[in-house]
């Protein structure tokens, strides 16, 4: 993890950093630089995505679409007017079945490529309690609880930055 630049919230207080990553797609060099950032210094409407590290009997869940062979975070897309939480609560349960589970906001975070497009998601922690069935059409073929981060990510560019500082804002308290 390199932090290539320092940056400040509206407040001047350097409360996010930048880490920078370089991975090569057919042999084009591309970046992406994953930027953490207090979860009220961004506007609420540009937070377009949710992505919950979540943990059940001291495990935590990784979940596979149906459509890929990789391990993922649970997560995903914001629909319309909905509130952000509200997007972490109902993914949270779409992708693993959660029934009973905490809920704690972590950071906000934008993944921007080299291009210039950035795209911003908010990011949570939550214990589940109590785990049902997933519902019924859902797009998760696999649920599993893992000791730690599996190897075979979806977003293996992203997904470690995530984990790695959840467990940062996790142990400070």
């Amino acid at each position: 993890m390199k932090i290539i630049e320092e940056q400040f919230n509206l407040y001047g207080e350097p409360d996010y950093d930048t880490q920078y990553i370089n991975w090569r797609v057919d042999d084009l060099e591309t970046h992406m630089y994953v930027t953490f950032y207090d979860f009220t210094s961004i506007d609420d409407s540009r937070l377009k995505f949710a992505v919950i590290l979540t943990k059940y009997n001291n495990q935590w869940i990784y979940v596979k679409h149906k459509e890929r062979t990789t391990w993922e975070i649970p997560g995903g897309r914001r629909e319309v007017n909905e509130a952000i939480d509200e997007t972490a609560r109902r993914e949270l349960y779409e992708e693993t079945g959660a029934i009973s589970f905490s809920l704690r906001p972590l950071c906000a975070y934008s993944v921007r490529q080299d291009n210039g497009e950035e795209s911003y998601g908010g990011f949570y922690y939550s214990e589940v309690k109590e785990i049902g069935q997933l519902p019924t059409g859902s797009e998760i073929g696999q649920v599993s609880f893992m000791k730690e981060m599996p190897k075979d990510l979806t977003y293996p560019e992203i997904q470690p930055k995530l984990y790695n500082r959840a467990l940062q804002i996790l142990s400070l308290g």
